[in-house]
């Protein structure tokens, strides 16, 4: 049968039927599609915008399918890297990334320049405007009302078209991931990116988490409407590792019909919570920072009082970029910031919203905080580096992943690759203007 096919302007994509993925003539088709005629790129220089090694999705056969249909009459096709803070990809890792053996390297796309997303480096970055309190506390619903400054990789405007190629997923900030997200915070300067992830923690992952139309995806948005470049977004809905839809149109409408289909594909709802959870974190995720998503998908089923295990022996960094002061910082609960702000006002919101989301929900009252459930690392940190900063340990040697396995009707659920599908309890509240307690 023939994929499902959307047309709706400014948005062309389909879905693939159920239990299977999208074909190579498929693909084909709906980048001929949203991309028009190859002539309509005569001479223009693109921008292609793509995720690291922490998103699972064939990146390489979409960005090969574009290059394919426009490369002949294209001045120039480039790539950035959506880094946000994490660490830059070596020539090698982004071939890995675009699926390009060395061969076609040196070939067919000798001449594709590949760029790095440089945060912390204020020489990379333009000022594009400020995003004024009172849009702020619109956007936000009351909850901030303060300027932002918005700043991007001003590598954008040596080109005249942005491409965005990724996938949508859940996603623990902003809801879903996507669309302009790769702007920002993957491309964007450290105030944004640092306000709306802090946004995101205020409101907590449970509240987001899943959840489209966020005050987070709303302040994304509207910086993303500050680029004022011609932007086409090519959103990948991801299963197995193959394509169950793919759309393209505008940052804001291809994530639109994206991530209702995420929605459909990577929520699993669970009758009743977990006392235990061992959430196994695949080996793209190289450290806590990326290997937190191992919690965050899972924190909405873990019983009050449980135990979630993030299992992760390959894992030996805390983070790289913000590791001094995670180690200084911690691990707490929102409330734990919070109710001691001045105190933590001046650290990188961005690190407390980490902090937050990976220690997940909890009440400090009175000088004690007290966590919702307790975050346990089996990974390749000591157990000094795990007490550290305030999360428990276990020797990951000592765990047999198997004698997890088919006891959830005993109160334990094993994820054998955690971090991209979200587990969600029937009748799961959802984002209503307000922030968990």
């Amino acid at each position: 049968m023939p994929a499902q096919t959307i047309t709706a302007s400014p948005v062309v994509g389909a879905r693939a039927n159920a239990g299977s993925t999208l074909n190579q003539a498929q693909v084909d088709s709906i980048v001929a599609q949203g991309f028009g005629a190859p002539s309509d790129w005569h001479g223009r220089k693109l921008l292609v915008i793509i995720p690291d090694a922490t998103r699972t999705a064939p990146v390489g056969q979409l960005f090969k399918a574009v290059h394919q249909h426009i490369s002949s009459q294209a001045e120039s096709v480039d790539i950035l890297t959506a880094l946000g803070t994490h660490q830059p990809m070596s020539e090698e890792a982004i071939c890995q990334r675009l699926d390009l053996t060395a061969a076609e390297r040196k070939s067919t796309y000798s001449q594709v320049r590949f760029f790095n997303h440089e945060w912390d480096n204020p020489a990379a970055l333009q000022n594009i405007g400020t995003i004024p309190a009172a849009d702020i506390s619109d956007l936000s619903n009351g909850l901030f009302s303060m300027d932002v400054a918005v700043e991007i990789n001003r590598l954008v405007f040596a080109y005249d078209q942005i491409v965005i190629i990724g996938p949508v997923f859940p996603h623990e900030v902003v809801g879903f991931s996507g669309g302009n997200k790769y702007l920002f915070p993957g491309i964007g300067g450290p105030e944004i990116l640092n306000f709306f992830h802090w946004l995101g923690a205020v409101v907590t992952n449970p509240m987001i988490i899943g959840n489209k139309w966020t005050p987070v995806r709303k302040v994304v948005d509207r910086a993303g409407s500050m680029v004022k470049l011609p932007k086409l977004c090519c959103c990948m809905v991801v299963d197995k590792a193959g394509l169950a839809g793919l759309y393209i149109g505008t940052p804001e409408t291809a994530w639109d019909a994206a991530s209702d289909l995420s929605r459909d594909l990577h929520i699993l709802h669970k009758d009743h919570p977990f006392h235990t959870v061992l959430s196994c974190a695949p080996t793209m995720y190289d450290e806590i920072w990326t290997g937190g998503k191992c919690m965050y998908k899972l924190e909405p089923v873990v019983a009050d009082g449980g135990e979630l295990i993030i299992y992760a022996p390959h894992i030996t960094e805390i983070c790289i970029a913000h590791g001094k002061v995670l180690k200084e910082v911690g691990y707490h609960c929102r409330d734990y910031f919070l109710k001691q702000w001045d105190k933590f006002k001046h650290y990188p919101w961005g690190v407390l919203a980490h902090s937050a989301h990976v220690y997940g929900l909890g009440k400090y009252e009175n000088g004690i905080e007290t966590p919702r459930v307790r975050v346990t690392l089996a990974t390749g940190l000591s157990e000094a580096e795990c007490r550290q900063v305030n999360l428990g340990y276990r020797d990951w040697r000592t765990i047999d992943i198997e004698s997890y396995a088919n006891r959830e009707d005993k109160g334990i659920l094993l994820v054998r690759k955690a971090g991209e599908m979200l587990y969600h309890l029937k009748n799961q509240p959802t984002w209503a203007g307000g922030t968990a307690s």
